[in-house]
């Protein structure tokens, strides 16, 4: 069951066939984030997907929200949910996730130097829960010298995969991804448009929002993470389709 959440200075209203999920005109001090989810209130273990296949229509105010926006799956990595109260606790994790995924260009969001990391994005991660090189991670990332050093030994243990979509977001289009235990593809239209055999680990729980946040960890190794000035902004959705994938 999907539920609507939004901190303060968002909304999510319910229209024909769908929602709306809206973040107001704010400056850089207040999260503004309206999602929704269907794993808040679960421990990670028990999140509910272990494939899926995903279908909506969307269209979005802008091209260049400040922040990111999508649809899909994830395991919620960070363990928290910035401004939402009452939801269980979660040790931070590495990330398992597919979706469109849209980041502004404040955002770094990739562990590689070759693949995308800004933009309109079908992609992908799959992590182990743990790693021998995270040890390592662990020691070098509080050193900024070292953290070319810490995003190389993440991108050994991350598997990842993208592709830029050239789409105009700001018109309705069909989106649908099937995430099954040996590969992922994105259709936009009912076209397909990315491939992946780099399948996330389940299990995952799926995500539709809009917020002004951002986070990057660049090749330089620099590191940064906040909250971005905005104008209004929404994403609506319509005819949200989720089936069990079985392959």
């Amino acid at each position: 069951m999907m539920i609507g959440r939004a901190t303060r200075g968002a909304k999510i209203e319910r229209v024909k066939n769908g929602w709306r999920l809206g973040i107001q005109k704010g400056d850089s001090l207040g999260y503004r984030d309206a999602q929704l989810d269907d794993y808040s209130q679960l421990p990670r273990h028990k999140y509910p997907h272990q494939t899926l296949s995903l279908s909506l229509r969307a269209k979005i105010s802008s091209s260049s929200i400040a922040g990111t926006w999508g649809f899909g799956l994830w395991n919620d990595p960070f363990g928290m949910s910035l401004g939402f109260g009452g939801n269980p606790f979660r040790l931070p994790a590495l990330p398992n996730a597919v979706w469109f995924f849209s980041a502004s260009p404040q955002n770094y969001l990739s562990f590689t130097n070759d693949k995308p990391a800004q933009g309109f994005l079908a992609q992908t991660f799959r992590s182990p829960k743990f790693h021998p090189l995270l040890i390592l991670a662990g020691f070098t990332l509080p050193f900024s010298p070292l953290r070319k050093m810490t995003r190389k030994l993440l991108s050994a243990v991350i598997d990842e995969d993208s592709l830029a979509l050239s789409v105009d977001v700001t018109q309705w289009h069909a989106y649908r991804l099937e995430w099954s235990p040996k590969r992922v593809v994105w259709y936009v239209d009912d076209a397909p448009v990315f491939e992946s055999p780099i399948s996330p680990n389940p299990p995952l729980g799926i995500i539709i929002w809009i917020d002004n946040q951002y986070a990057a960890f660049t090749p330089e190794g620099r590191i940064a993470f906040g909250i971005l000035e905005g104008k209004e902004e929404w994403l609506e959705i319509e005819d949200l389709i989720i089936k069990e994938e079985n392959s």
